[in-house]
């Protein structure tokens, strides 16, 4: 690991994954995959510690992290807000449904909410081109989206996150 970069995840909660794969050829994927159901996303450290126990270089391991959208190199909120930008959604009003979600959660593309409740991630095609505009959030689609649709989703999510904090 280089000098430049701080040890801040616990490597042993990937020490399990690493015994699994590290020795099987063409693993690297299936490696990265389960460290960010680990971690949540892709620390540098974690990074390194895969390039380590696999024998490749850390700039190949970066290189495929960045590669494939799939992988984050940054935490993520709570609620992580995938909108799908492709063409059906974006015929149907995806960008209206864009600006309803700047307008309430005050983040655009990319970033995450100063609380860490949600992150936006705008995608390049969600597959629910029937129900478009739609955006996934956690794993569940919500479509036919309309600006007032989007915000009470929204509303709601945070609601119930404010009742989870509370108890």
């Amino acid at each position: 690991m280089s000098s430049c970069t701080q040890q801040v995840s616990d490597l042993s909660r990937l020490d399990g994954v690493l015994a699994e794969y590290a020795a099987v050829p063409g693993s690297l994927i299936t490696i990265l995959q389960k460290a960010q159901d680990i971690y949540g996303y892709l620390p540098k450290d974690v990074l390194y510690r895969v390039a380590e126990a696999t024998g490749n270089s850390p700039a190949k391991v970066l290189g495929v992290a960045t590669f494939y959208t799939q992988f984050r190199l940054q935490p993520v909120g709570k609620y992580l807000i995938m909108q799908c930008q492709g063409t059906a959604c974006h015929v149907n009003g995806s960008e209206r449904i864009a600006a309803a979600i700047t307008e309430e959660l005050g983040i655009k593309n990319g970033e995450t909410t100063p609380d860490g409740l949600f992150t936006l991630k705008d995608v390049a095609c969600l597959g629910c081109c029937s129900l478009s505009p739609v955006m996934m959030i956690n794993g569940e689609t919500y479509g036919s989206l309309t600006p007032e649709k989007t915000v009470k989703i929204l509303r709601e999510l945070k609601a119930k996150a404010g009742e989870e904090a509370a108890e």
